[in-house]
């Protein structure tokens, strides 16, 4: 059965019967220290993948909470805190003060007793805190310490705070790169540059672990989001690492070639093209019932059409205008060629091949929250269960759980509460 709070997924296919309830990260154990999306997506994943991952947040909570509350339907029905769910689902949350001496010491028995500690405090907060490699080392010698930032544990700007849009997008050239000349840069989209910064914390963490069952070792995980980027960019900036050329212009009317371009339709939607040289442009000049094109002299090769691009993107703007983007779509499917629908979110999350890869989860909120869909983590590993745990949990929710595993006796939580481990 799926786990308590979640509907629906995965599905248990009938054709596998190896099918398990075991889930893949079971037995291992995470004490995160984070806040806003990028680490905390890491967290979540590891949290679907089965570890116990327990969130120490300060009193007030991680600042994420209440930025995205909304409406389920109308106004008097249930609301949920989506962004933030999608980030958390599944976790244990104890409320701590790390930054009272008795908040600090209270993280580290936790530590002690944990596979990894994620994190986003920047390096010279741990060193504050006695949260860094070096103090945890004692701690815990085989400890998973990984760090999520925007410009890494090392170098002049480790200190620098850095969010998906400054350090991904603006530092990392993703946002230049997709710019068109003579317009202001494009506005980055919320917090994809953090998810795929957690995914890549994931994997970190997963070698990690590895590396600590093969050595006895702790292992420094160093991830960031200005690393995410420049991979992410490596198909243009592994040459400009060679001849330091700039990326060339981006526009309509200079892509690499036509059959790299998105274009409009009659439904005011647009679909999005691209295909290789070759063979292709013969084909795509003949769907669009132009086939004279692909014979053409003024562009029968590469050159001469990228010479032409401007002329011969207005032509096809002037013919794929006459149909829907579904029409052509359907054209497009028949003669084979490999185009795409450039959706916008409600067409998204109601996108039939996405439904169809359960790429949607129900989770059940208490406390009258109602049902709402989530997103289902990118990771596919057939038989397995991989299904969120259930929704995030309130600021400190589990402190008493948490507390009572650690085996504290009465008078010690006496005199942590005295000492301001849990705040004022």
């Amino acid at each position: 059965m799926p786990p308590a709070g979640c509907r629906s997924f995965p599905k248990r296919p009938s054709d596998l019967p190896y099918f398990t309830t075991v889930k893949p990260l079971d037995g291992i154990k995470v004490v995160e220290m984070t806040s806003w999306m990028a680490a905390p997506s890491a967290g979540a994943i590891l949290a679907d993948l089965g570890a116990d991952v327990i969130k120490i947040e300060p009193p007030r909570g991680d600042p994420l909470r209440g930025l995205s509350r909304q409406p389920k339907v109308e106004e008097g029905q249930p609301t949920i805190d989506a962004s933030f769910n999608v980030d958390n689902r599944g976790k244990r949350s104890i409320a701590i003060a790390v930054d009272r001496p008795a908040g600090a010491e209270l993280a580290k028995r936790l530590i002690a007793g944990c596979d990894v500690l994620l994190t986003n405090l920047l390096a010279h907060r741990q060193e504050r805190y006695g949260l860094d490699p070096e103090s945890l080392r004692v701690v815990n010698p085989r400890l998973v310490h990984a760090t999520l930032t925007g410009y890494g544990r090392h170098g002049p700007e480790a200190t620098r705070p850095g969010y998906d849009v400054t350090a991904f997008f603006g530092r990392g050239g993703v946002t230049h790169s997709i710019a068109e000349p003579g317009l202001a840069p494009p506005r980055a989209p919320t917090a994809q540059g953090d998810h795929a910064t957690g995914l890549a914390m994931v994997s970190s963490i997963l070698a990690a672990l590895r590396l600590v069952e093969r050595t006895g070792e702790m292992q420094v995980v160093d991830v960031s989001l200005l690393a995410t980027a420049l991979w992410s960019m490596a198909t243009d900036i592994a040459p400009t690492l060679v001849d330091r050329r700039p990326l060339r212009a981006r526009d309509r009317h200079h892509q690499i070639n036509a059959l790299t371009n998105r274009y409009p339709c009659a439904d005011g939607e647009w679909i999005i093209v691209n295909m290789p040289e070759g063979h292709w442009w013969p084909r795509f000049c003949g769907t669009i019932g132009e086939p004279d094109w692909g014979t053409d002299p003024d562009f029968d090769t590469p050159k001469k059409r990228y010479d032409r691009m401007p002329e011969i993107v207005d032509r096809i703007d002037a013919i794929l205008s006459t149909r829907t983007a579904k029409e052509w779509g359907q054209v497009f499917d028949e003669a084979g060629l490999i185009w795409g629908p450039i959706q916008s979110l409600p067409q998204i999350v109601d996108d039939p091949q996405a439904r169809a890869m359960d790429l949607f989860v129900e989770l059940d909120y208490p406390d009258g929250g109602g049902t709402f869909e989530t997103l289902a983590a990118p990771i596919r590993i057939e038989g397995a269960d991989i299904a969120p745990r259930g929704p995030a949990p309130g600021i400190g929710a589990d402190t008493d759980q948490i507390l009572d595993e650690l085996g504290l006796s009465s008078e010690e939580l006496v005199e942590l509460r005295a000492a301001g481990a849990f705040g004022d």
